[in-house]
């Protein structure tokens, strides 16, 4: 029996060895060299051109190894700070975070799949990891060959649930050429990925241009969307197709509007109604006015779902107040802040507020050519429970989708292809930054650090300092995401 054990343990490792896998706990790994002939034709392609592009991504490299460091360190800062002076504020599910704490360009990631990242933006996640992985890989397997040193292979693993990508170099020969050479070599892959996300920066730039032959722009945000726990779901809600151009009086032409207007509404008081004395004293019905415990006002005691409570002012009482049917109110009223903005046509007319609960708002929501949408509630409720998109079909067979998923592909690819080049650079044990440290310091202190053995130190305990930074950013993003 155990020789017929390891008989099979011998022809399982043989059968993983014969197809380039290796399989350990939360590890698996898949290298071929079925690609090896691709990469040495772009390794030989335009060897000027080559040379000048893996320079460009050396200088870039020796830059943003520096710029990590003191974007790590800012980022550190600012997390202590906001531990010792509030607590960790809750972040839109919405936003990528990871749990490498990264501040670049207004770029926060802290992500956990399954806990602050949602369940459909899965594929984005993974897809653009792997992504910017691959083209990471690249560029280290092109600048090797165009530097002379041996390729054997590449592959790709899958670390936990995190896939990435890895190139196979002959070290003999990574060690044999000069520390600018294996500058180019070990600075192509954050090099690539800096590409990269300028690249989808760009794509997600020019879509309007790229899909104006399909979909048009600046008339609105189209509905993709709502969350069947959507305060905009119901029968006079929003429905998936619908074009919204206005929230209150503030004009709507694309998504950005729409999350802007949403901010101005929850940011400013309520606003007003213009509505005539005569419409007042024929809509308002005698009701009891108390005080809610945030101290705000309520006349409608009926619990009723159409009525709100306004509250107004004329010239003999500053604080009148009248539950009014919201519908009958609002629609074809001009907004107002005050009195004065409703004196027209030498009719008597007041601005009428609706007396909400604090952070509450009433929201009028044109989406033509139905009946505007009434939204009482929080005006962040509306912006995350509603997807929409700035692009809307020229023909109805033309999915709605599809600008949305290459707009959020892009965002992803942006934020993660950034993200791995910032913490490649970092000069860390195990990262892009120990090879470019190292080989840096070669570079450029052989002439000032006469022993080898004493640069060695010096860019050990860089390395050291450079781990121990990244390790705290690590654990404070932990600590943030799970404080929470």
């Amino acid at each position: 029996l155990l020789q017929s054990s390891n008989s099979l343990k011998a022809s399982y490792e043989d059968w993983l060895l014969t197809y380039g896998l290796s399989v350990s706990p939360f590890h698996m790994r898949w290298q071929t060299a079925l690609f090896n002939r691709q990469f040495y034709n772009w390794g030989r392609w335009k060897p000027r051109f080559l040379y000048l592009w893996f320079s460009i991504g050396m200088v870039f490299g020796i830059v943003a190894m520096f710029g990590s460091v003191i974007l790590l360190g800012k980022t550190l800062m600012q997390t202590l700070t906001q531990m010792l002076t509030e607590a960790p504020k809750a972040q839109n599910d919405r936003m990528l975070q990871v749990v490498v704490s990264v501040l670049s360009s207004g770029l926060y990631l802290r992500v956990v799949p399954g806990v602050n990242l949602p369940v459909s933006q899965l594929t984005y996640f993974f897809s653009a990891i792997l992504i910017s992985g691959v083209i990471h890989e690249v560029g280290h397997g092109v600048a090797a060959i165009r530097e002379q040193v041996r390729f054997n292979g590449f592959g790709i693993f899958i670390f936990i649930v995190y896939p990435g990508a890895f190139v196979d170099l002959f070290t003999t020969h990574l060690q044999l050429i000069s520390p600018v050479q294996q500058l180019r070599i070990f600075c192509a892959g954050v090099w690539h990925n800096f590409v990269l996300g300028v690249a989808s920066f760009m794509g997600l730039f020019l879509l309007p241009a790229i899909l104006f032959p399909f979909y048009y722009t600046g008339v609105g945000a189209l509905v993709t969307e709502v969350a069947e726990d959507s305060p905009a779901n119901g029968p006079r809600g929003l429905f998936v197709g619908d074009l919204v151009t206005n929230l209150q009086d503030c004009p709507v032409y694309s998504v950005e509007d729409w999350n802007s207007c949403l901010g101005d509404i929850s940011e400013k008081s309520q606003v007003g109604y213009c509505v005539s004395a005569a419409t007042l004293q024929q809509l308002s019905f005698p009701a009891r006015v108390y005080r809610r415990l945030d101290g705000t006002v309520e006349c409608c005691s009926n619990n009723s779902l159409t009525d709100i409570c306004f509250s107004y002012s004329n010239n003999l009482d500053s604080h009148l107040y009248a539950c009014l049917p919201a519908r009958k109110v609002i629609e074809a009223s001009k907004v107002c802040r005050t009195n004065m903005d409703c004196q027209k046509d030498l009719v008597s007319s007041f601005c009428v507020t609706p007396s909400l609960e604090n952070q509450t708002r009433l929201i009028r929501v044109k989406h033509p050519p139905h009946i505007d949408m009434l939204y009482v509630g929080h005006p962040m409720h509306l912006q995350y429970t509603v997807s929409l998109s700035s692009f809307v079909p020229r023909q109805n067979f033309l999915s709605i989708d599809l600008p949305v998923v290459i707009e959020t592909f892009c965002k992803y690819l942006i934020s993660l292809s950034g993200a791995l080049a910032v913490i490649n650079a970092v000069p860390c044990f195990a990262l892009d930054g120990q090879w470019i440290l190292n080989s840096f310091l070669e570079a450029t202190l052989s002439s000032l650090i006469v022993e080898k053995q004493n640069r060695e130190l010096v860019g050990f305990l860089i390395l050291l300092a450079g781990s121990a930074l990244l390790a705290a950013n690590v654990a404070l993003g932990l600590w943030m995401v799970t404080a929470r």
